[in-house]
């Protein structure tokens, strides 16, 4: 059975980590990879008006160049919140990303696959049909924060999303947010059509359909990412992503994962 995992919604809540740590010592393990970047920014994390801009590399060893102009678009109805891979980065005061939080989660992130309601022969894309590809957002359940077919679920009463049933889906980008149960830092996070240029939704990213199509292949032939954060914050990742606002990133590029957690460290130990 294949799975895609996908994201939740978060409650608000704030980071303990003092200023002097909340930066990057390393890339995060996706840019290992990553040749071309979507990259989500809005002025503050309460803020729901963003713009998007698309980089290119030849190889995680060279920089980030821009490919064509910032366009409008529209996050979540509360804004963004430290994912939960990246609450390492999270000042006081800032909110973590929690599950039902109505946030886009910050941070970056593996665009993992493509819906669509029309047949289509783009690598890693999938047709939509009723039932068949169900998002979990239930905690309680083994498959929370993955898509499956809607009997897997199971349970009548399992809160999630019939992805084929939702206007807005009928073109869609996962990302592989990841999902713990524990933490129920959210799931379920998508880039899609938007309804209107000022309408935000839950934990989501909207643009106009045209461009939701253009990236849905843009992003089927490479490795892509995508990087959902706030200008204020950009800096915190210590040169790994172009600024949103400049030719190229001015810092020279690396490719090493973000460190173990303490608490993750520990039981390893």
């Amino acid at each position: 059975m294949r799975r895609i995992a996908c994201a939740t919604l978060l409650l608000a809540a704030t980071a303990a980590v003092s200023p002097r740590e909340a930066e990057a010592k390393y890339c995060p393990r996706v840019l290992y990879r990553a040749t071309r970047l979507v990259l989500v920014t809005v002025p503050n994390m309460q803020a729901t008006e963003a713009s998007v801009r698309t980089f290119e590399r030849n190889s995680p060893a060279t920089r980030w160049e821009p490919r064509g102009d910032a366009e409008p678009a529209v996050v979540s109805t509360r804004g963004i919140a430290w994912g939960d891979m990246y609450e390492s980065l999270a000042k006081k005061g800032e909110p973590l990303k929690r599950e039902g939080d109505q946030r886009a989660p910050a941070g970056i992130y593996r665009i993992s696959g493509t819906f669509g309601a029309d047949a289509s022969k783009l690598v890693g894309y999938l047709p939509l049909v009723p039932a068949k590809q169900f998002c979990v957002e239930d905690a309680n359940l083994r498959y929370y924060g993955n898509i499956v077919a809607q009997r897997i679920a199971s349970e009548k009463k399992t809160s999630g999303e019939d992805i084929a049933k939702v206007p807005l889906s009928r073109l869609d980008l996962a990302t592989n947010y990841p999902s713990r149960p524990k933490v129920q830092a959210g799931s379920c996070i998508f880039l899609h059509v938007w309804g209107a240029p000022e309408t935000a939704t839950d934990a989501r990213i909207v643009l106009p359909e045209e461009r939701v199509a253009f990236l849905q292949e843009w992003a089927a032939h490479r490795f892509a990412a995508i990087a959902i954060v706030s200008a204020d914050t950009v800096e915190r990742y210590k040169g790994c992503l172009p600024r949103p606002d400049t030719a190229a990133n001015s810092g020279d590029p690396v490719a090493v994962p973000l460190p173990v957690r303490k608490s993750a460290a520990k039981r390893a130990g």
